[in-house]
C-alpha cells in the first residue's frame, strides 16, 4: 500500500533563524501524532538545508532541496549537486517544479538528465508537472501532462519509480487562489494512473504516489486529499505557518 505524502516547499522564504524556528515547530507538533504510512517532508532554501536537518534529527520528517544540477561535479557557478545534497544529509529533491519551468526554462531534456543524475545517487525524486490555464482552456490539459511525464519519466525502468513520488501542478491555481475542484484533481490523478500503467503495468502505477500541487490549505485538504487517486499534497504557501502544516497533515 502506497504512503500518504505531506510536503512543504518552502521557496524562496525564511532565513535561518526563520527556518530552523519553523523546522522545530513542525518537529514538536508532530509529537504528538501518529504518522503510520504518513510522510512528513519539509524543503527549506538550500543555504538552510544543514541547519534544518539537524534541527529535524531524530522526527519523522524529511527534509528535501528544492533543486539540484545534473552533473557530477564542474563548473556549474552557483548549482547543487547530488552528492554536495547528500554530504548534509539530504537524500530527496524537487525536480521539475512549474517555476523552475517557468523562470529557469526547465525541458524535459534537462529533467530527464537530472532524474538519471539523481537516481545513480538513490535519491528519493518529488517530480512536478502541470498544465498553465490556456491549455485547460483548450482542452489539451491532459495531453500536456502525458507529454510531460513521457519525456522525462518514461526512459526509466520499473525498478526506478521505486524513488520517485509525483506531483500535479494545476499551475493556474499556484498562487492564485483558485484550487482545481476535489473532481478535477481526482480526474487527473486517475489519468496519471492510467497513464503509468498501460506504459508499464498496474504495479507500477498502484505503487506511485501521487501528489495534488495547487493551493491546498487547510480549509479544503480534507475533500482533495479524501479523492481516490489522490495521495497527498505539495504545499506552498500553507507550509509557511506551522499551524496550516500540521493542521494539513492531521487533514490526511
Amino acid at each position: 500500500m502506497r504512503k500518504k505524502i505531506v510536503a512543504g516547499n518552502w521557496k524562496m522564504n525564511n532565513d535561518l533563524s526563520a527556518s530552523t524556528t519553523l523546522a522545530a515547530e513542525i518537529k514538536a507538533g508532530l509529537s504528538s501524532m501518529a504518522l503510520t504510512d504518513i510522510e512528513v517532508m519539509i524543503a527549506p532554501t538550500s543555504v538552510n538545508l544543514q541547519a534544518v536537518a539537524e534541527v529535524t534529527k531524530g522526527a519523522p520528517i524529511t527534509v528535501a532541496a528544492q533543486n539540484m544540477h545534473y552533473a557530477e561535479n564542474g563548473a556549474f557557478t552557483g548549482e547543487i549537486s547530488a552528492k554536495m545534497l547528500q554530504s548534509v544529509g539530504v537524500n530527496t529533491v524537487i525536480l521539475g517544479h512549474s517555476e523552475r519551468r517557468a523562470y529557469f526554462n526547465e525541458d524535459a531534456n534537462l529533467l530527464a538528465k537530472k532524474v538519471e543524475q539523481a537516481l545513480e545517487h538513490q535519491m528519493k525524486i518529488v517530480f512536478c508537472f502541470g498544465e498553465q490555464l490556456e491549455d485547460r482552456k483548450e482542452n489539451q490539459h491532459f495531453n500536456v501532462v502525458e507529454n510531460q511525464l513521457r519525456d522525462a519519466l518514461f526512459q526509466l525502468t520499473p525498478a526506478d519509480w521505486q524513488h520517485i513520488v509525483l506531483a500535479y501542478e494545476p499551475v493556474w491555481a499556484i498562487g492564485t487562489g483558485e484550487t482545481a475542484s476535489p473532481a478535477q484533481a481526482q480526474e487527473m490523478h486517475a489519468f496519471i494512473r492510467e497513464l503509468i500503467a498501460e506504459h508499464y503495468d498496474e504495479e507500477v502505477a498502484e505503487d506511485v504516489c501521487i501528489l495534488y500541487g495547487g493551493s491546498v490549505k487547510p480549509s479544503n485538504a480534507k475533500e482533495i486529499f479524501s479523492q481516490k487517486d489522490v495521495d497527498g499534497g505539495l504545499i506552498g504557501g500553507a507550509s509557511l505557518k506551522s499551524e496550516d502544516f500540521l493542521a494539513l497533515i492531521k487533514a490526511i
